[in-house]
């Protein structure tokens, strides 16, 4: 019976460490945008909330599982998966989440979130690519696709 090298799956990928690096900052993002969505879901008020409401619990079902997608990635690759988590109702700009704002301003808060984790994993989509990495490439193009769906969606709500 052999014994399975775990390193050997991953050794036809040219740069793992920045591989491994971008989606331990796309799982910290991802993480910090569920907090916050979270906390928008129990706190919006006013003339938008069943909608926010609603949403707001979509995106952090799907964001939640998505991070354990990820992090099982990382830990494919060879690296442990980890966050901080001082910093996980923040913001992608690490702004904390403010639950006193009218539900159109959280709209756009996460509505620039989104945006900004899309834009994130597009570009983990170039390192995985440009690392030869094929199945970190395809797992955030789903994640980007899903981040500019939330996006259309949020800027559909807000007017």
């Amino acid at each position: 019976m052999s014994v399975i090298n775990p390193k050997t799956s991953t050794a036809n990928i040219s740069n793992v460490a920045s591989v491994a690096d971008a989606l331990s900052e796309a799982l910290s993002a991802t993480y910090r945008l569920v907090m916050k969505s979270h906390m928008y879901h129990w706190n919006v008020i006013g003339p938008h909330f069943l909608t926010l409401h609603e949403l707001t619990e979509t995106h952090y079902t799907n964001m939640f599982a998505a991070a354990d997608v990820i992090a099982e990635r990382i830990r494919a690759l060879g690296k442990p998966a980890v966050i901080d988590p001082s910093g996980l109702g923040r913001g992608a700009e690490g702004r904390d989440a403010d639950v006193s704002l009218p539900a159109d301003e959280m709209l756009r808060d996460l509505l620039s979130d989104n945006e900004r984790l899309a834009a994130r994993m597009r570009a983990l989509v170039g390192t995985a690519e440009a690392a030869e990495d094929p199945v970190t490439a395809d797992l955030a193009t789903t994640r980007a696709d899903f981040h500019e769906k939330a996006a259309w969606m949020l800027r559909a709500t807000a007017g």
